[in-house]
């Protein structure tokens, strides 16, 4: 048995033994009276009677057991041309007088606390100075419409909204404070006070009685200790993206989250404590939160907080630049990332700049990354490329290449094994469980591990139904692939993008994974839309490789063979169309959903999350052009 089937069979055989061991390394208040409590499964806790704070995990632990004076956070930020870090000293004194800045605002444990803020080092302080008060945050991402955000404090309720008068794009300045004020018009429920950062590229008008400057605040603090908590009290709600109408709060708990986190940095992501490491990505999402904040602190990493882009701050060569400057060991984004370097640099000039010498290893995850993008990634920077499957709802990764473990054999596609903790299986329609190279359901079987979900806030029976009714015993994913007979996963798609073309059960992923190895395609999308005669007919869109001067119905020409010719006929992939650019999220997912809809005729909304609205007029311009929607 090799060392990972070692590991993953001890996990999911007694898993009680298994997280007991992991959570040796975590620093407790008062131990727990269960490790895993199943008396009201099929919501199940972990460490029950367990106290503790997680940001004593992150921040007063290492100061007291030797890392005081080692870079606990480097603040980035090409759109501002600064460059500041902070010590595990420096930040945890930063930290306990924000916390003392709550307090004084009435903020307590159980409390909630919006944080709507840009990425920079105050967003991180103000994280972890709720953690340290044992107050709930919920961080939404900075520039989120008022709308959205009012939504969201009308869940939360928070007691205190923490912003910044604005954030910084490449081209531009959103001011923040007017959609904060505008939100809170908007919602029924009233904060007592807003704290803000004043950045000096754009002053914001306070409100009088209510609003107050983050220095000036900081300025008169009190320093404040952690406070004691239960393992299985909520740290955080996060709002899951594309979120409409009732929105999904995600909570996660405090002690099954340090746990898995930081038995997470040492085992999948092989990074060792005093070690760089860098989540390319905002604390907005649930990677920001998970390994911008809080895993490499609980692990005594030195972490880095990005203001950019991995491209246009100022070059291609950015991520190359932030990797040499500070020696970072680890980098974990997201595959639109490395797409989007390939499409201006794709022979990787720039990174003939830069000393990577540090550097030791690549892990993607956000959407499937498809095997050119795997490839290219391999061939410029020499190092393991890994790409793994994770979910806002699991808070860190259900399938990966675990190189603190053991590092298997990579097949492009593939987010390898589930690691362990995380019993997987592919489900039939009607939920019999399917053989080796059959596409269905992904699903967990419960009890999910440490560090997950336990439910949504105050939404225990949506709980139930959205996750854990259509397949009893198991959590479902929404994602669509197969186990093939090694046990490696293939994530093909979402469930709602298996397209059923004239009875046969296709998946959009499969041929998304042709279409982007066209030499001249950077990315790609593949979609069902409606067939009166099929059902269900694929439709893929092809953003091409900067430089390339093909004509462009050659290009269509050429994919629409190449799937025939990979896939079959059965397919009936017969449009394809080249575009400028995909309609994403701002953490980097293609709207594929929102495409659908407008392919198909129907009514949509935009969604709060996308990064820019106007390329949707490009993809209802570009579909008109191939005859969708029918007349």
């Amino acid at each position: 048995m090799s060392r990972f089937d070692e590991v993953y069979s001890k996990s999911l055989n007694d898993p009680q033994a298994f997280w007991a061991e992991a959570a040796e390394d975590v620093s407790w208040f008062q131990r727990w009276d269960k490790v895993l409590d199943d008396s009201d499964a099929p919501f199940y806790r972990w460490f029950t009677g367990a106290v503790c704070n997680t940001c004593y995990n992150a921040l007063d632990y290492h100061v007291e057991h030797g890392r005081a004076d080692q870079t606990a956070l480097i603040y980035d930020s090409p759109v501002t041309d600064t460059v500041k870090s902070f010590t595990y000293r420096e930040l945890l004194d930063l930290t306990a007088r924000f916390a003392g800045v709550l307090a004084a605002r009435g903020v307590a444990k159980g409390d909630r606390v919006v944080i709507y803020m840009p990425m920079i080092s105050e967003a991180v302080i103000a994280m972890l100075a709720c953690a340290r008060l044992g107050a709930v945050h919920s961080v939404v991402f900075g520039g989120f419409a008022a709308h959205e955000l009012a939504v969201r404090i009308d869940d939360a309720t928070p007691k205190v909204v923490v912003s910044a008068s604005c954030g910084i794009e490449v081209t531009r300045i959103i001011p923040y404070k007017p959609l904060l004020d505008k939100a809170i018009e908007l919602a029924g429920h009233k904060p007592d006070s807003c704290v803000i950062v004043q950045r000096p590229q754009e002053e914001a008008t306070m409100v009088g009685g209510r609003d107050v400057d983050w220095n000036e605040a900081m300025g008169s603090a009190e320093p404040h200790e952690c406070v004691p908590v239960a393992a299985t009290d909520p740290l955080y709600i996060l709002y899951t993206s594309g979120t409409t109408g009732q929105p999904k709060g995600v909570v996660r708990d405090n002690g099954g989250h340090i746990v898995a986190l930081k038995w997470s940095m040492k085992n999948i992501y092989n990074s060792r404590p005093g070690e760089v490491y860098w989540a390319a990505s905002d604390i907005g999402w649930v990677v920001g939160h998970s390994y911008i904040v809080y895993g490499p602190l609980f692990n005594g990493n030195t972490t880095i907080l990005y203001e950019g882009k991995p491209v246009g701050t100022p070059d291609p060569g950015a991520f190359w630049r932030v990797i040499s400057q500070h020696k970072v060991g680890t980098l974990f984004t997201a595959p639109t990332a490395f797409r989007a370097i390939k499409k201006e640099d794709p022979e990787g000039t720039h990174l003939e700049k830069y000393d990577l010498s540090s550097f030791k290893a690549l892990f993607l995850a956000g959407e499937r990354c498809d095997p050119d993008t795997l490839t290219w990634a391999e061939q410029i920077l020499g190092v393991p490329v890994i790409d793994h499957w994770w979910q806002t709802e699991t808070g860190w990764a259900i399938c990966a290449n675990c190189l603190g473990i053991e590092h298997l054999p990579v097949k492009k596609g593939s987010p390898t094994r589930p690691v362990p903790g995380m019993d997987v299986r592919v489900l039939g329609e009607d939920g019999s469980e399917l053989k080796a190279g059959e596409l269905g359901a992904l699903v967990i079987k419960l009890p999910l591990p440490p560090g997950t979900f336990p439910t949504l806030w105050r939404a225990k029976e949506r709980f139930f139904e959205a996750y854990l009714s259509r397949y009893p015993g198991c959590y479902q994913t929404f994602d669509a692939g197969v186990i093939d007979e090694d046990g490696y996963v293939h994530v093909m798609s979402r469930t709602d993008d298996i397209i059923n073309t004239a009875g046969h059960r296709l998946s959009t992923g499969a041929m998304e994974e042709v279409l982007a190895n066209h030499p001249d395609v950077a990315e790609c999308a593949v979609m069902g839309v409606s067939d009166s005669l099929k059902g269900q007919v694929p439709v893929g869109f092809c953003v091409l490789k900067a430089g390339v001067e093909k004509d462009h119905g050659e290009i269509v020409k050429e994919v629409i063979q190449m799937v025939r010719d990979e896939i079959g006929p059965v397919a009936s992939f017969k449009t394809a169309m080249v575009v400028d650019r995909l309609p994403k999220t701002r953490s980097g997912k293609i709207l594929r959903a929102v495409m659908r809809k407008i392919a198909d005729g129907k009514e949509y909304t935009v969604p709060p999350t996308i990064d820019d609205p106007a390329i949707l007029d490009e993809i209802e311009t570009a579909l008109k052009g191939v005859g969708y929607p029918p007349s």
